[in-house]
């Protein structure tokens, strides 16, 4: 079965983060479609070829080389294939390989392994990635190919979910204590990893039976906030979210008339879901609005439009017959270093080239305490002032 052909369980632990939270929100999408995105298909697509890869790692002899090869031949058949997917994929199977190494003992490997949640949500699963699995450590390694943000894998709930699933399927076998969870994000170059022990897995576990006994039955107080909103299919229209943001963006005090910094960090912590919701109201009155349903005070209309040619070839040797000459018409542009690194892929990249490459310093971004980049700022030390004396 196709990644894309998979049931989603309505309480699922890709959802964890949002109905684990907000308990009401599972039942309150129910009444909304399942849509995709282009992004989405492209990224299930990439998941099919990593699986390909690391079944024949973890398989070679019942999935050889010549399946792997006929299972790529098909995969690049599909319209969103891109040549770079193999190499993010790669990189994937390389974290993989070097974390079955890492174990005393060759591990056991389980590849897209199906595991059962109902002895915490009711009718639960869900689908891991890749599970490792050697004397008293469980390991599950999770693939994301999207290019967003970086994803943490510390008490990340979908991940916690799978390691509960994983232990209920093999703690017969294993004498499990030790848990570790990892997600590979290679087109961020980004890998997160996380420890725990067993125990707080399981109390984990009796967590998630709690809220999930709420959730399925459309119980709990509504929780609105960033991250559990962000991919909720009722976010644009949810009450509770709308109220929430309202009130916060509508709010009157009698207060001084600047604000101080401890306020400052208060409004952007609680308002960074004000301009989120805004937008997500918009979207959703102009696809009422080009259904035809009335949305009072608002309208869709047509947008700027841009002009393409129909037939570029034959517009530009029309006009090289007037006198126009050729190179007028088309400017020579260099590829960008990203551009050329997978082209020739990393290792011959780092190889050839890495002595003419030279990172300049990103610019200066606002962002939660709780990212894990050291904090920066523009004030001169004593000791650089010192140097610079010496300078003069």
């Amino acid at each position: 079965m196709g990644h894309s052909e998979r049931a989603h369980a309505l309480l699922s632990a890709s959802g964890a983060h949002r109905w684990l939270v907000c308990t009401p929100s599972a039942r309150l999408e129910e009444q909304f479609p399942d849509t995709t995105s282009e992004a989405a298909a492209e990224g299930t697509l990439a998941h099919e070829l990593a699986e390909l890869k690391v079944r024949n790692f973890a398989y070679p002899a019942g999935f050889g080389k010549q399946k792997l090869a006929a299972g790529i031949r098909k995969l690049k058949k599909d319209k969103l294939w891109q040549d770079e997917m193999q190499g993010y994929t790669d990189d994937y199977l390389e974290y993989i390989k070097a974390s079955a190494l890492a174990f005393q003992s060759a591990p056991y490997i389980a590849v897209e392994k199906q595991v059962d949640l109902s002895g915490y949500i009711p009718d639960g699963f869900g689908t891991a990635d890749c599970i490792l699995i050697s004397g008293r450590i469980l390991h599950v390694i999770d693939f994301k190919y999207g290019k967003g943000v970086p994803v943490s894998a510390e008490e990340n709930p979908q991940m916690k979910l799978y390691a509960l699933g994983a232990y209920t399927a093999y703690s017969m076998l294993y004498p499990i204590e030790k848990v570790k969870l990892s997600i590979v994000q290679p087109r961020l170059d980004s890998i997160s990893e996380w420890e725990c022990s067993l125990g707080h897995i399981l109390k984990f576990g009796g967590y998630v039976k709690q809220r999930a006994s709420l959730a399925i039955k459309g119980e709990g107080p509504y929780a609105p906030g960033v991250n559990q909103c962000r991919f909720c299919r009722a976010k644009a229209v949810c009450r509770a979210r709308a109220e929430k943001n309202v009130e916060l963006a509508f709010a009157v005090t009698e207060k001084p008339a600047l604000l101080e910094n401890g306020e400052i960090g208060e409004f952007l912590q609680k308002g960074e879901d004000v301009a989120k919701w805004l937008e997500d109201l918009k979207d959703h009155a102009l696809q009422e609005s080009l259904a035809g349903r009335e949305v009072p005070g608002w309208k869709a209309v047509e947008g700027r439009g841009s002009r393409e040619w129909t037939d570029m070839d034959a517009a530009f040797a029309v006009l090289q017959q007037h006198g126009t000459p050729e190179a007028l018409l088309w400017e020579r542009k260099p590829l960008t270093l990203a551009q050329v690194e997978k082209t020739v892929g990393k290792k011959e990249f780092a190889e050839y080239v890495s002595e003419y490459v030279t990172k300049k310093p990103g610019k200066p971004a606002l962002v939660k305490a709780s990212d894990k980049r050291p904090a920066i700022t523009n004030k001169i030390t004593a000791e650089e002032a010192f140097k610079e004396e010496m300078k003069s």
